[in-house]
């Protein structure tokens, strides 16, 4: 077989096809590079001749094979917390002193290192305790780099799946402590010694994460005694600390349900008469329940614990709720009729006097104070008491059938109407002025069948002034149960606007950080 230099491997010069003279002397020259081989093999050959793989390679039985590991970590693929598992890209770093593998590097052409496969040797049964990969292990049997004195190092890299106990009270301003933790499945502490090779994981090459921010892979050694063996059991753990970046949560989940809370809010700035404001509480309530089931979706899902993004959802949906139940109450408020709702003494008191005066509102032309209010309700107290002062007008107009009582030729100067100048009328005084004398003929001053058309007269009048009188009444009385609404609007108003930005500014305040980029 022809073995070319190196820099002539997989080419076939021209120099060589037209000079086969100098093709020999190539190769005369150059003989170094079957010579390397062969003493490579030999090694092999020489340290696998009495090599047995199963045997612990230490001088004294008694000592422990010294294990220093170390590991680097290249990327977090996924952090799964339905299913609480975390998906990482790790290379272990496994180094150990195997004292069957030396050899004196004159004697072997001064080959200083050889590889080998993991299958061929003797190496640790390093496996992840809190493994949840099918395969359990999921490393890839590299080759182990072995140094003449003896010292191997073995770095495996894989896919792991471990088992995170997954807390999302703050999510979506949550950190999360994911534990790795090595160790050998059947040699104790007495055989096989851990030893840290950094007090933490390498970072170097580490690739950033999207969502997760790496905060640090600090390493412990344990020793644990378990009931089954009174031996210590060592091993290596890997606490992968990470926070997650809540720069996404905060733009796509919290921004917009802050947006319909407000859609919800400025529906009772809209007027009870345009027909639309019941409209809108419902489709913002429908809105915010089809968002919320979209973020639902994103959010992990576990009973454990209630995480701080649902939470603040729920207070938001309750508030939009809310505002729908008083938005009915206001409409009801603002269309009663005096015919079928009284206005309650505690409505009156509650709704026209003191909230008005606290949040500063009024009717056109009056002006609500502390001192107005007071005055108002004596004067209520005053017109409950005195029932008994009309104007003349009002007394001429309660005349009823008087005048058709009178005789048509003249008057009785002993009837009671005339032995009486005032009389009470329903707790008023009616006032009648002078009568005539009683010598008098009265019906000499009116003209004949005057008398019943004066008393027709003066009940159209009493009916038409009545009708006026209630009509006033009852536009005053409806008049006031729609400033009952419109301040029951302004209330809630201040009220679902203050519980917003309170419940916002709670949420951010009680997170642990509130945004990672």
């Amino acid at each position: 077989m022809l073995i070319y230099p190196l820099s002539w491997r997989g080419q076939q010069p021209r120099a060589i096809k037209s000079n086969p003279y100098l093709f020999f002397l190539t190769l005369w020259l150059c003989p170094f590079g079957a010579e390397s081989g062969a003493h490579e093999r030999r090694l092999l050959n020489d340290l696998m001749a009495n090599y047995n793989k199963l045997e612990r390679p230490v001088i004294n039985e008694s000592d422990a094979v010294v294990l220093t590991f170390g590991l680097t970590l290249q990327q977090i693929i996924d952090v799964d917390e339905k299913n609480q598992i975390l998906t990482t890209n790790i290379w272990l770093n496994l180094e150990w002193t195997d004292v069957n593998l030396r050899w004196n590097e004159s004697e072997y052409g001064q080959v200083a290192d050889i590889r080998m496969p993991p299958s061929s040797i003797w190496k640790p049964d390093i496996l992840m305790y809190n493994s949840a990969s099918e395969a359990f292990d999921g490393t890839y049997p590299t080759n182990v780099v072995v140094l003449s004195n003896g010292g191997c190092t073995y770095i495996p890299p894989g896919i792991f799946k471990s088992t995170c106990k997954i807390d999302i009270t703050w999510f979506p301003f949550d950190d999360q402590n994911c534990d790795m933790k090595f160790g050998s499945w059947t040699y104790n502490g007495f055989k096989l010694d851990f030893q840290l090779k950094d007090d933490e994981g390498d970072l170097g090459t580490y690739v950033l994460n999207g969502e997760w921010d790496l905060l640090g892979v600090p390493a412990k050694r344990n020793e644990v005694i378990y009931e089954c063996c009174p031996e210590p059991y060592l091993d290596i753990t890997f606490i992968i600390k990470i926070r997650r970046r809540t720069l996404y949560y905060f733009f796509n989940l919290i921004v917009p349900c802050v947006l319909i809370a407000s859609m919800a809010v400025l529906g009772f700035t809209l007027p009870p008469d345009s027909g639309e404001k019941l409209s809108l509480g419902v489709t913002v309530l429908l809105s915010l329940t089809v968002f919320q089931q979209t973020v639902s979706e994103s959010m992990p899902i576990t009973s454990l614990q209630i995480p701080l993004l649902g939470t603040y959802f729920n207070c938001i949906m309750f508030m939009v709720a809310s505002s729908v139940v008083t938005t009915i109450m206001i409409l009801n408020y603002h269309h009663r009729l005096a015919d079928t709702h009284e206005m309650p003494d505690w409505v009156r008191v509650l709704f026209l006097q003191w909230i008005p005066w606290f949040l500063r509102m009024s009717r056109p032309g009056e002006k609500i104070t502390r001192k107005t209010i007071m005055m108002q309700n004596k004067m209520k107290e005053l017109d409950l008491k005195e029932k008994s002062s009309k104007s003349l007008l009002a007394n001429v107009l309660d005349m009823d059938d008087d005048f058709s009582t009178l005789p048509h030729s003249h008057v009785h100067p002993h009837h009671p109407s005339h032995a009486h100048p005032q009389q009470n009328n329903g707790g008023f005084i009616r006032v009648s002025g002078s009568l005539p004398p009683p010598a008098e003929d009265v019906s000499s001053s009116f003209p004949p069948g005057a008398h019943r058309e004066l008393s027709l007269i003066l009940k159209e009048i009493k009916i038409i002034t009545d009708k006026i009188r209630d009509d006033e009444e009852s536009a005053a009385i409806e008049n006031d149960w729609k400033f009952a609404a419109m301040v029951l609007d302004r209330l809630c108003l201040i009220v679902f606007t203050l519980f917003t930005i309170v419940a916002t500014v709670a949420v951010l305040a009680a997170a642990p950080h509130v945004i990672v980029t």
